[in-house]
């Protein structure tokens, strides 16, 4: 059988890992990128129009700012390619569901890449709760203690931004480099379409001169009424592996999902492009990440959107370290704050973060 052809929008950053990516798992045939990459063999493209005019591709892999996933995905789609498209999938709930219909008409597979969904060690602990090894859920829990730098949020005009030129971007903790915690939390819960997501609540800070949060607590009630806590900071001590805990009332289990852990214990990944691969191949094989299957997710994103904009956290409760583009805020105690909200399942304000 011969190699998928594959076509990856957007190459700097983390879209170069997605090129290495498709250079093992099928022939990479060109790329597409305004600003050309180096050192590689391939032919570049300026817009993924130019190369779809010009070249035949099976798989589109799309790394591109947020507000462009929806419009680059539907052109692909439409070309007839497969797509696997980076998180968060869409910056609206509208958006979603225009691209749901999309994927109807043309019938063909877009993937989206939450690499938590195809880890063993999640679909173990969803059988464990399923199972009802864990006793009777009393929440889920998801914790981000991580550190950005100035320069992540110079990284493109796009980072740290609600909007942008009046299009939304919806950027921030929650929904971009935190967004597996949430996605990892509803698909244990069994809630991974936009029904399946009840209530939302919201309290967005920042730390950081942005638009977007970078420090919130988010609580989900799910149509079956479980309570998912989002507990997230960018402005931590140090940067610590994010976990999603399954509270119940035999016990907790904790998933280290960025490594595969489940209380300890290593477990397997299927990578989400071989999995796309596999199924362009044999239809019988199913998706990990489908689209249809993050409607959950954005319909957190869409809350986060209608929020109000997050409020500033006091200078007073900010330690700033370094310089230039090193310079980052650390938010005083939260960690504690954090654990504290996980563990209560409850909001910032609930457990008197002194910044609420």
């Amino acid at each position: 059988m011969s190699k998928a052809r594959i076509a990856v929008v957007g190459v700097h950053g983390h879209g170069a890992t997605h090129v290495r990516n498709a250079l093992r798992r099928g022939e990479l045939v060109a790329v597409a990128d305004p600003r050309p990459p180096s050192g590689l063999d391939v032919t570049a493209y300026p817009s993924l129009d130019e190369l779809l005019a010009a070249t035949t591709v099976d798989v589109v892999v799309i790394s591109t700012p947020i507000q462009t996933h929806v419009p680059l995905a539907e052109t692909a789609l439409r070309a007839g390619a497969d797509v696997l498209l980076e998180k968060p999938p869409a910056a609206t709930l509208a958006e979603h569901e225009h691209l749901v219909r999309v994927i109807e008409e043309t019938g063909r597979a877009c993937q989206v890449g939450f690499q938590a969904q195809a880890s063993a060690a999640t679909l173990e602990l969803a059988r464990m709760m399923r199972a009802g090894e864990l006793g009777e859920i009393r929440g889920i829990s998801a914790v981000g203690k991580w550190l950005r730098k100035r320069s992540y949020f110079d990284r493109a005009p796009w980072a740290g931004r609600r909007t942008l030129d009046g299009v939304p971007v919806v950027d921030g903790a929650v929904t971009n480099p935190l967004a597996h915690s949430t996605a990892a939390a509803l698909l244990l819960d069994g809630s991974t379409g936009v029904a399946d997501v009840g209530a939302i609540e919201t309290e967005l800070y920042r730390a950081n001169d942005i638009e977007s949060d970078d420090t919130s607590t988010v609580r989900i009630t799910t149509a079956r009424g479980t309570r998912v806590l989002i507990a997230v900071t960018l402005c931590a001590t140090e940067h610590l592996e994010p976990t999603v805990t399954v509270h119940g009332s035999r016990g907790e289990a904790v998933l280290h999902y960025s490594s595969d852990l489940l209380d300890g214990t290593p477990y397997p990944r299927t990578d989400l492009l071989q999995n796309l691969i596999d199924h362009r191949a044999d239809p019988a094989v199913p998706l990990y990440c489908p689209f249809t299957a993050t409607g959950g997710f954005t319909r957190v994103v869409e809350a986060i959107r209608l929020a109000a904009d997050p409020r500033p956290i006091p200078e007073s409760l900010l330690h700033w370290e370094g310089e230039g583009p090193d310079r980052h805020p650390i938010v005083a105690d939260v960690e504690h704050w954090i654990d504290r909200a996980a563990g209560e399942l409850s909001l910032f304000s609930e457990v008197g973060a002194p910044w609420t």
